[in-house]
């Protein structure tokens, strides 16, 4: 039985798995070929690997550090919520 296409949400969700070549074969299959024919999303990935290029270029010291709290506090409460679950 052919699986149902991937829908732009289930996409976002997946892209950092994609991104880290953490999809098993049939995912990734399937978000490529929504990639073949949706452009909002083809766009969305060029967007993220650009986001990727340019963060990974920063060091700690680039950061403000009142930014950099608030950017700990964040992934810490996102990490805490996810334990919850």
């Amino acid at each position: 039985m052919a699986e149902r296409e991937l829908t732009c949400q289930e996409l976002v969700e997946l892209i950092t798995s994609y991104l880290d070549d953490a999809l098993t074969s049939e995912e990734r299959q399937r978000l490529e070929h929504h990639l073949m024919y949706c452009h909002g999303c083809r766009a969305y990935l060029e967007q993220m690997r650009a986001t990727l290029r340019l963060v990974g270029r920063l060091s700690a010291e680039d950061i403000p550090d009142d930014l950099r709290l608030g950017l700990l506090t964040a992934f810490r409460g996102l990490r805490k919520n996810a334990d919850d679950a």
